[in-house]
C-alpha cells in the first residue's frame, strides 16, 4: 500500500509539471483525480482501473460489432481490405483485360473473411481487459490518447493472430476467396512471366486486426475527449461528465 501511495504521489507531481507547461491533458486529468483522492473526496485506484477497463470494454464491443457485421469492412473506406501492394499491378492488368468482375469478387470475398473473423475478437479482448493491473492503469493514464489501445494491442496480438487465422482460412474457403484468388493469378500468369503468390490468409488476418484496432483507438479518443461518449456513470466519474 505504501508503494502504491508513493506511486500516486509521483504521478501527481509529474502531472502537475506537465499541466504547467501546457502539455499532457490526460495527465492533468489523472493528477486532479489522484490529488482529490489524497484529500479523501476523489477516486480510488480501483475506481480508476475500473473506469479504464470499462472504457476499453465499451470501445472493443462497439468496434467488434461494427466490423463483424455485413459490409463492416467492405463498405468502410478506412479499413476496407484491398489486394496486397504486390498484387496491384495484377489488378490493373486484369481490369484492362475486361476481368474487373473477377477482381471485384476477390476483394469482396477477402473482406467477408475479415468480417467473419472479427466475431472471435470479443472474448480475447475481454480476457486482456480483466487482467489489467493498477500499474497498467497508471501507465495508460500517463500515455497518449490511444494508450489503452496500445496496451490492448500488445496484450492480445499473438492470441488474435492465432484465433483469426484459422477462421479467416475457413472463411476464405466459404466465401470463395481462395477460388477467386486462384482464378485471379491463374488469369494473370497466362499473360505474365512474373509469378505472384502472396500468402492470402496471413495478409487478410493482419488487415482484419489492423481494422479492429483502428476503431478501438477511435473509440478511446472519443471517451477521453467527448463527454457524450461516456455512456456509463463510472466513465463519467473517471473521465469527467
Amino acid at each position: 500500500m505504501r508503494k502504491l501511495i508513493l506511486s500516486f504521489a509521483l504521478l501527481s507531481i509529474l502531472s502537475g509539471s506537465y499541466a504547467q507547461s501546457g502539455e499532457g491533458g490526460i495527465l492533468k486529468k489523472a493528477g486532479n483525480i489522484l490529488n482529490k483522492n489524497n484529500s479523501g473526496s476523489g477516486l480510488s485506484s480501483d475506481d480508476i482501473v475500473a473506469g479504464l477497463k470499462e472504457a476499453l470494454a465499451q470501445g472493443t464491443q462497439k468496434s467488434v460489432e461494427k466490423l463483424s457485421s455485413a459490409d463492416g469492412f467492405f463498405k468502410d473506406a478506412a479499413v476496407k481490405v484491398l489486394l496486397p501492394e504486390e498484387a496491384r499491378q495484377v489488378e490493373q492488368k486484369l481490369r484492362s483485360l475486361g476481368m474487373g468482375k473477377l477482381v471485384d469478387d476477390a476483394i469482396l470475398s477477402i473482406n467477408r473473411a475479415a468480417e467473419d473473423a472479427s466475431k472471435s475478437a470479443a472474448p480475447i479482448f475481454m480476457s486482456a481487459v480483466k487482467k489489467m493491473t493498477v500499474q497498467d492503469g497508471l501507465g495508460i493514464l500517463r500515455g497518449a490518447d490511444t494508450a489503452a489501445t496500445g496496451y490492448l494491442r500488445k496484450s492480445t496480438s499473438p492470441e488474435l493472430v492465432a484465433a483469426f487465422k484459422p477462421v479467416i482460412e475457413s472463411s476464405l474457403e466459404k466465401t470463395g476467396a481462395t477460388k477467386y484468388w486462384a482464378a485471379v493469378f491463374e488469369a494473370y500468369n497466362k499473360v505474365s512471366l512474373k509469378k505472384i503468390n502472396p500468402d492470402l490468409s496471413s495478409y487478410v488476418t493482419g488487415k482484419a486486426i489492423d481494422g479492429i484496432f483502428y476503431y478501438v483507438a477511435d473509440e478511446e479518443k472519443k471517451i477521453r475527449t467527448n463527454p457524450a461518449a461516456r455512456a456509463t456513470d463510472l466513465l463519467k466519474k473517471v473521465f469527467g461528465s
